[in-house]
């Protein structure tokens, strides 16, 4: 018996092999396609068990599900290995029938692209690479940064795709619990380092009342403080609402 399973795998390229596993794994979604937690289970991702994200994107998502959605996810997953990871990107596949995956990665992983999912080769800070990415891609309605989570990498890759994204759409970042780690930027004892992942999207909240304070001070609102309209923290996770913040302050 277990010849005759060796002989069968042997027919197949390990793409193929890849494709009928996955294929499996969309079957048993059928009937549960619009539940994000079950999907994660399914795809085997570590966005629901590992941690507790996708109950989070059910309620911030549900708005985009039937859309032919752009969404790209920063980090593919399974580090050096060139057929590892790539489960949320199948994930995100199924959970948006209509919607096109991008995702980019500084390995290879080109041998996880599939239909309806694109993946990129490069470094989320190189802003070059960004901006060509997205030249390909064209205006964003999700971004997911599930890569590096080193500080400094987060808020260099919020600044240069932030403006790439839609009105009304939503930027996410993962694994904020790094802003306390040291080997990744991250401060555990100065909570009020300006540095750290978290400081610098808690100094964002601000700029969402800018008007309240702008002409007092001369203050200078960013293009950040113009275009981020509301903020969700959540447990090692944030969510940034993009759309004109051009609100009337009470005092004008």
């Amino acid at each position: 018996m277990n010849k005759v399973i060796l002989f069968l795998k042997s027919l197949f390229t390990n793409k193929q092999k890849k494709s009928m596993k996955n294929m499996l794994r969309d079957l048993r979604t059928i009937f549960c396609g619009i539940h994000i937690n079950i999907l994660a289970s399914i795809y085997k991702t570590d966005k629901w068990g590992s941690h507790f994200y996708t109950q989070y994107y059910q309620k911030h998502f549900s708005k985009f599900k039937y859309k032919k959605v752009k969404v790209l996810e920063i980090g593919v997953g399974g580090y050096k290995k060139p057929q590892g990871g790539g489960q949320s990107l199948r994930m995100w596949k199924r959970y948006f029938p209509f919607g096109r995956i991008f995702s980019i990665d500084i390995y290879d992983k080109s041998f996880l692209e599939e239909r309806r999912v694109k993946i990129f080769q490069g470094s989320q800070v190189d802003r070059a690479f960004m901006n060509n990415v997205i030249k390909n891609i064209g205006e964003l309605d999700i971004v997911i940064d599930d890569g590096s989570h080193h500080n400094e990498h987060v808020s260099e890759t919020f600044k240069i795709v932030f403006p790439f994204l839609k009105d009304g759409g939503i930027y996410v970042v993962e694994d904020t619990q790094t802003s306390y780690w040291p080997d990744f930027g991250g401060d555990k004892d100065n909570l009020n380092n300006p540095n750290t992942t978290m400081n610098y999207f808690k100094r964002l909240t601000d700029g969402i009342n800018y008007k309240e304070f702008a002409k007092e001070n001369g203050f200078k609102p960013t293009y950040y403080d113009e275009n981020t309209i509301s903020m969700h923290f959540y447990h090692n996770l944030i969510l940034i609402y993009k759309g004109k913040n051009d609100e009337r302050g009470i005092r004008e």
